[in-house]
């Protein structure tokens, strides 16, 4: 009996995915077991099991489409069976030929049919290399992780000799093993690299090179086709490869491309600037992280300091902990914290719910937890949606102050930065050189005024000062 596949709801958030990458063709056998392909939310990366064991039929999207979800993406069923009747007996249609792909959908049919396993296995990948004249069956025994690797390394996957994952799989280690003896490139030498890799012309290899400490740029590739797996002879010479190399936006740095945009275009965005004295907040970490480790305190940091104490002052401001709905302001009475993670795949925003009913170590251990599934993969959509203001800590950059875009509908984005030292007034004409950290608040004006929102960083810049009393209330 024929299977129809459908795209999946990633969460129930989601509304389409974009198909990143298949990994079979029409005609393959397959298991019920076998990711097929590779998706897309504008969070996550998530592969898609066939849901069932036969013949792939027909593939109806192509890589790159964003589809809505429970729309269908391929038909599995016996060789020779007819792919179009089992979709009239799934009641679901072919997309038409030339969809348009690339375009946010929402809603989709709302009769699922087969998907899966249940919408996806949660098996996580990262952005996936292209690797040029290698098989199909090959890149498929690739794990996710040593594919990003692979892609941020410029290292060749069919250099791997002696893959050590299970069944055969290549996997990160390995990946690194293969380039543990080359000497470090610079970045445009790496993508000079990619695109050998990409267009299978990468062979030879070089034991160093004119940049400084032996550092390979991309004039020492010339005229090699330096491969860079481990250690080579000869030095470089002669290839006149071109000035700049250009790359699609696509996938999900397409997704948060338009959103930042969309909120560029949909908010009047204002920043206001302050700093505040954090000589409490590093007496507090510094005495946290020699304590006791029964106590569990030891893990907790700055940023855990200063997201307590935004879920303590965001309640007694309501039009800060709110939502832009068109021309209604919606306020909330909970803190649904957003907490801005930078990743391998881009920025996520996990959401730390309830913030204002939970402890310190609570919101410490939830802040940690997030942030890991983040950068392993392994979030849920469901965590990636739903803030009511959101935090951004580029403070270990050494920033002083930025702009950071409003994460909409919020109304309000909070960014921190560095903790510097300047001069505060300790008593009338006396001063003293104290750290600060600094404070970069925008808020969208068309529905916050500055002075309320002034009101509100002023507040919060004291709520960090005396972060110790905040604590024991």
């Amino acid at each position: 009996m024929a299977h129809v596949l459908i795209m999946p709801r990633q969460g129930n958030t989601v509304e389409s995915c974009i198909i990143g990458e298949w990994k079979v063709k029409e005609g393959d056998a397959v298991a019920a077991d076998l990711p097929v392909c590779v998706v897309e939310t504008d969070k996550a990366t998530f592969e898609v099991p066939a849901g069932a064991a036969g013949t792939v039929l027909k593939i109806l999207r192509e890589a790159g489409d964003d589809v809505p979800v429970l729309e269908p993406i391929m038909v599995l069923g016996e060789a020779g069976e007819s792919w179009e009747a089992a979709l009239n007996a799934a009641g679901k249609q072919a997309p038409a030929a030339g969809a348009e792909s690339g375009k946010l959908s929402g809603g989709g049919s709302s009769d699922a049919v087969q998907a899966g396993s249940g919408g996806g296995t949660g098996s996580i990948s990262g952005s996936i290399l292209q690797t040029g004249g290698l098989t199909e069956s090959f890149v498929s025994a690739v794990s996710p992780r040593a594919r990003k690797f692979a892609e941020r390394e410029a290292a060749d996957l069919s250099a791997v000799s002696s893959p050590s994952g299970p069944g055969g799989r290549i996997i990160e280690s390995d990946v690194a093993a293969s380039i543990a003896g080359r000497p470090p490139l610079t970045e445009a030498a790496k993508a000079e690299l990619r695109r050998r890799i990409t267009a299978g012309e990468a062979s030879g290899s070089i034991t160093a090179g004119s940049g400084i400490g032996g550092r390979i740029r991309a004039e020492d590739l010339k005229e090699t086709g330096f491969s860079g797996e481990g250690p080579g002879a000869g030095p470089a010479a002669g290839f006149a490869g071109p000035e700049y190399s250009d790359a699609p936006v696509k996938g999900i740095r397409r997704l948060i491309a338009a959103q930042m945009m969309e909120s560029h275009s949909n908010t009047a965005a204002f920043t206001l600037n302050a700093s505040a004295p954090a000589l409490n907040l590093l007496g507090l970490r510094s005495r946290f992280k020699s304590s006791d480790p029964e106590l569990g305190l030891n893990k907790i940091t700055i940023n855990d300091l200063i997201l307590f104490a935004v879920s303590r002052i965001l309640p007694l401001y309501p039009y800060m902990n709110a939502h832009r709905l068109g021309d209604t302001l919606r306020s909330f009475r909970t803190v649904h914290l957003g907490v801005a993670v930078s990743t391998p795949r881009g920025l996520m925003v996990p959401v730390i719910r309830n913030a204002e009913t939970l402890s310190l170590l609570q919101i410490s251990a939830k802040a940690r937890e997030l942030a890991g599934a983040c950068r392993s993969g392994s979030v849920s959509p469901d965590d990636l949606h739903g803030s009511t203001l959101t935090v951004t800590n580029l403070g270990n950059t050494g920033i002083e102050s930025f702009t950071p875009v409003i994460n909409i509908p919020e109304v309000a984005i909070l960014g921190i930065c560095s903790i510097l030292p300047r001069p505060a007034e300790t008593s009338p004409g006396s001063y003293e050189i104290l750290p600060h950290v600094g404070l970069s608040l925008t808020i969208d004006h068309a529905v916050v005024d500055g002075a309320p929102a002034a009101e509100f960083l002023k507040a919060f810049a004291a709520a960090i000062k005396d972060i110790d009393l905040w604590l024991a209330k």
